[in-house]
């Protein structure tokens, strides 16, 4: 038997609070499905370049992380990708070492 999966609101949610609680900073940029949308990263960390993760289904049957774009790119992709899924959720993420909080999403 399946475990339920999380809703996407629910896991754009919970990531919110997280890196609040971290000290950090998270905000969603853009709005996607509450129940089924797919969820794009903004990492922005003290001295690094932006970049832009997304998750995707890999070839080895679970879900990834992959970068999608950094810098400047970023803001081109997303118009992109919002006009190809408007369900898309496209969160930011300002707080140092944001790839631990993409380890934590990566499970389910």
């Amino acid at each position: 038997m399946t475990a339920p999966r999380l809703t996407s609101g629910l896991r754009v949610s919970a990531l919110l609070r997280r890196v609040n609680a971290a000290g950090g900073f998270a905000t969603v940029v853009t709005k996607g499905d509450v129940t089924a949308g797919a969820i794009a990263l903004i990492l922005r960390a003290p001295g690094d370049e932006p970049c832009l993760m997304v998750r995707t289904f890999g070839a080895a049957g679970h879900y990834e992380w992959t970068e999608s774009a950094r810098g400047d790119a970023i803001e081109s992709w997303a118009t992109r990708a919002r006009q190809r899924d408007p369900d898309l959720w496209i969160v930011e993420l300002d707080i140092p070492d944001a790839a631990r909080f993409i380890a934590e999403m990566t499970d389910a």
